[in-house]
Parts: structure tokens; C-alpha cells; sequence
């Protein structure tokens, strides 16, 4: 179900855990604001953001249109703007579906997700309770998520007028917040990554001696839990997922992709009984686990690419070679803002492993288990 994906927690974090006007005093002095000066975006996508939470506010100024999006946000935790816009005969929204189409492009264009990528714009309603006829009667500000370092938030008026977010006090009036899915983001991006990387011969299938005629050994996870998923609070829940690597039955690194969408908060101890290492697609029974989270801003070709460079250079010697340090060189400076973010990392996790391990940055720990899966 969509509500569980991150983009809810992000938008309702951003209003209870620490927005409040600054440029408003009260709901009467909102209208009238002076135009203030929006802060810089240093990631295209919240850029993208921005410019779509603005003409979104534009729209709002319509009654009908008004009623029909209170009713969809208080319905749905989380509201795809491409599809709720669709049920709208308003000029105005008919010409801001045009603006979001080319949106939802630039997002997947950014993403390096490609012409297939699912929409991912969404808008949520944040802030303190109201009902649909006080969300009906004056419009809401709008806002987007911000970057992980902004001090404020920018929120626009349905007269298109910029009101500044304090980060640190709660609203006193609902704010629509408009922000992309990023757990329905990462899921196609790791498809990317997957595709990417088979095409560089860095996921090449095969079996070696770990699999037998009735089935194949791996690593499961018992429980793990994270003391900093790297999120950081006004974007709420984490967008985690691991990158697998060890030495293919070909003798080239290999790269498995794996999403831990269950990972939502930092101190809790999840037990997910997820399969993490697939033993028969290694020649060694050792393998590393890089975890890492993304921000938003991730571009999935590019990051791929990345990897395939370096990882293509590492020759097998004969005997395991840990893999931790080359992924992490492979991320240009750039990716540690707004980017993915390194978590922990698991050295030379064996096929034999059992037990709790704490990752090498003492920030993960993960309890893991030999899990033989049969054959049908």
C-alpha cells in the first residue's frame, strides 16, 4: 500500500516535527505578505519541486478545484498529483497538467530513470488537523520538500506570493507539501542500477558449489537496526537499500542490488527475514554489504556508470578481495549532499556467518542466519 512508503512520513514530518511561519501572522496576514526571496536549490530535483509547488499554489485559487483537493488529501495520505489532476474540467488545472507532465519528465530525466519511469510526483497535507470544509475555504500554502541543509521552507500563496518556513516551530495552518515518492523513485532505480550494471557484465548469472539440484543457500537477516539512517528529520522516513558485492562464478565483481523499504527510523530494530546474499551467484563464500540511503536527488544511470568504472578495474587474484572501499571511492564528492549517503558496511560477510555483526562505522547491526531455499 502507498501508505506505507516514505513520501507520507517525509510530508507530515515536515509539519509536526518542526515548521512554522515566519513571514505569516496568522491566517489574514498570509494573504497579504510581501514576495520573499526563495532560497537557492542546490538539487535540480527539489528545484523541479519548487517550481511545481508553485503552480500548484496557483491553482488553488479555484473553489471547485479547492474542494476537490482537500477531499483527495484528506482521503489518501499521499495524492498522485498527475492522477488527481486527470478528475479535474477547471482551465486552470488543464493548464497545469501540461506544467506537470513536463515535470514528472525533468524528475525522471534527473533520476536517470529513463521514459519509463512511473509518476512520482505527490502532494500530502501537513500541518494540524482541518476539515474539508476549512481546506475548501482558504487554500492552503504549498510547499516542497527541502534539502537536507535548508534553515528554511519555502511555501506559496494561490497568488503565487513566497511565505518562509521556520524549520524549527510547528505551523499554525495546514500546508499542502508537494515532493516525489521516493521509495516508488527507488524501487525503479535500482531496476536502472540492476540493468546497468548486467549490461557491464557485473551481475552475470550462475551457480557454483553452494547450489545443489534442490535448491541454494544464502545469508537472511534476521533483524537489523540502524542508530543513523542519515535522513534527515523534515524529510522523515529513509529510503534504504544495499549494494551486495563479491566475486561472480565468472570471476568478475558482482553487484546485487537489494531494497530494505522497511527501514524506516533510526533506533528500531526491524526483523525482515529478507534474503541479503544469494550464495550460488558467488565464486567465494565471502561477499561485502555496502547500506546506503538516498536523499532524493540520485541520479540511478549515473551512479551505476560509476560503479561499473571501477568495480571493471578489479581483477580476480584467486583468492576474495574486499569491495567496501572501491564502491565508496566510486561516489563522486557531489553525492555525499542531497545524495545517497553511506550508512555502515559489512567486510567479507561469509556463507558460514551466523549471529549479530556490527558494521565497520558502528552504525548498523545485523542479525543474520543460513537459510537453505529449495526448489519447488
Amino acid at each position: 500500500m502507498f501508505a506505507e512508503r516514505r513520501l507520507r512520513a517525509a510530508l507530515t514530518a515536515l509539519a509536526l516535527s518542526g515548521l512554522a511561519l515566519t513571514t505569516l501572522q496568522g491566517t489574514a496576514g498570509a494573504a497579504d505578505a510581501p514576495t520573499a526571496p526563495a532560497p537557492a536549490k542546490s538539487s535540480s530535483v527539489a528545484g523541479i519541486e519548487d517550481t511545481t509547488a508553485r503552480a500548484f499554489a496557483r491553482t488553488l485559487a479555484e473553489p471547485a478545484w479547492r474542494k476537490q483537493v482537500a477531499a483527495a488529501t484528506l482521503a489518501g495520505e499521499d495524492v498522485d498529483l498527475l492522477a488527481l489532476t486527470a478528475t479535474s474540467r477547471t482551465s486552470s488545472v488543464r493548464g497545469f497538467r501540461g506544467t506537470l507532465a513536463g515535470a514528472e519528465t525533468d524528475v525522471a530525466r534527473a533520476k536517470g530513470l529513463g521514459r519509463e519511469a512511473p509518476p512520482l510526483l505527490r502532494v500530502s497535507l501537513a500541518g494540524p488537523s482541518a476539515g474539508a470544509a476549512d481546506l475548501a475555504r482558504t487554500a492552503p500554502l504549498v510547499a516542497s520538500a527541502p534539502s537536507e541543509d535548508a534553515e528554511v521552507v519555502v511555501a506559496y500563496d494561490s497568488a503565487g506570493r513566497a511565505h518562509e518556513l521556520d524549520a524549527a516551530k510547528a505551523p499554525d495552518r495546514p500546508v499542502y507539501v508537494v515532493g516525489v515518492d521516493g521509495q516508488t523513485a527507488l524501487e525503479a532505480g535500482l531496476k536502472v542500477i540492476d540493468k546497468e550494471l548486467a549490461a557491464r557484465g557485473l551481475t552475470s548469472p550462475g551457480i557454483n558449489t553452494s547450489a545443489t539440484a534442490s535448491g541454494f543457500w544464502t545469508t537472511r537477516i534476521k533483524s537489523i537496526s540502524v542508530a543513523d539512517v542519515k535522513e534527515p528529520w523534515f524529510k522523515g522516513d529513509a529510503e534504504m537499500f544495499g549494494l551486495v558485492t563479491g566475486f561472480g562464478t565468472d570471476g568478475k565483481v558482482r553487484v546485487d542490488t537489494v531494497t530494505m523499504p522497511y527501514i524506516d527510523d533510526e533506533g528500531t530494530t526491524y526483523s525482515p527475514g529478507q534474503i541479503l546474499v544469494n550464495w550460488s551467484n558467488y565464486k567465494y563464500n565471502l561477499a561485502d554489504v555496502v547500506l546506503m540511503e538516498d536523499d532524493g536527488d540520485t541520479n540511478y544511470s549515473s551512479l551505476a556508470k560509476a560503479l561499473a568504472a571501477v568495480l571493471l578495474t578489479i581483477a580476480d587474484q584467486g583468492a576474495y578481495i574486499p569491495l567496501v572501499d572501491a564502491i565508496i571511492d566510486a561516489m563522486p564528492t557531489s553525492w555525499w549532499t542531497d545524495d545517497p549517503d553511506y550508512v555502515d558496511a559489512f567486510y567479507t560477510l561469509a556463507r558460514e556467518t551466523t549471529g549479530t555483526r556490527t558494521g565497520a562505522s558502528a552504525n548498523a547491526r545485523m542479525t543474520v542466519e543460513r537459510y537453505f531455499v529449495s526448489e519447488l
